[in-house]
């Protein structure tokens, strides 16, 4: 029978993990080594072998067809067809899971990984293409007046996609914003959908750190999920076109 032995640099790992687990000391000082992992390295059967059936499951999952796309849809600003398919999804989703009304959605521009989806078959392993990162879908309620920070500061940063609202940028600023038909209000409440990322600060949006949040621990990735097989359910194909949600002002 042959015999298989780790690399290793693998038997040092959980060498290190070992002891760690029973020792009661702690660390006070570490070094570490970088390895490069190249195609010429040589492979190791054994452990190939034990990654197979993972690998082999990961591949079929993600190669599963989830939904059918009608036109191919581009990543662009100030507006674009991929960022009104993802923002509405958001915005839908969010009112299905929450069990409430949301006004508006957002998707955060950086956000979007690729730049194009497509016409034809959706796999799922695309929607982890588009949407790679683990990021929560939260609510937060804004009064008119901080909201418009808010949409000034997308404004600033040349348009993200939104839904439920249109909106003018004018010197960087978010001017003639309608909200479900109506005027923006400055002393009226909205129930905004965003990411967890972009309500904690992220993408410079500091404006929305003091707000209180609605978190179920409810991935994004898994609402565009959710609602292409919403869409499959009504007898619909995903399809988004640009609704001028987003326009410079002339």
């Amino acid at each position: 029978m042959k015999k298989y032995t780790l690399p290793s640099f693998l038997s040092a790992f959980l060498l290190v993990v070992a002891v760690a687990c029973h020792s009661p000391y702690q660390t006070t000082s570490a070094k570490y080594d970088s390895y490069r992992i190249q195609a010429t390295a040589e492979k190791d059967e054994a452990v190939d072998k034990l990654l197979q059936p993972y690998r082999d499951s990961l591949n079929k999952s993600m190669n599963n067809v989830v939904g059918f796309l009608e036109t191919t849809l581009d990543k662009k600003q100030p507006e674009g067809s991929l960022g009104n398919f993802m923002a509405d999804a958001l915005r839908i989703v969010a009112e299905k899971k929450f069990n409430t009304r949301v006004d508006v959605a957002f998707m955060n521009y950086g956000g979007i990984r690729l730049t194009q989806l497509a016409a034809g078959p959706i796999t799922r392993g695309k929607i982890f293409e588009l949407m790679p990162f683990d990021n929560i879908l939260v609510l937060q309620k804004m009064t008119g007046e901080q909201l418009q920070n808010f949409l000034n500061h997308i404004a600033s940063l040349g348009g993200w996609p939104v839904s439920g609202l249109t909106m003018q940028i004018k010197d960087k600023k978010a001017i003639n914003i309608m909200i479900n038909g109506q005027p923006l209000n400055p002393t009226a409440v909205y129930t905004t959908a965003n990411s967890d990322y972009v309500a904690n600060g992220g993408d410079d949006a500091a404006m929305l750190k003091a707000i209180p949040q609605q978190n179920m621990g409810y991935l994004m990735r898994d609402a565009f999920f959710e609602y292409i097989s919403l869409l499959k359910q009504q007898g619909k194909n995903i399809s988004a076109k640009e609704e001028n949600r987003v326009t410079y002002a002339q």
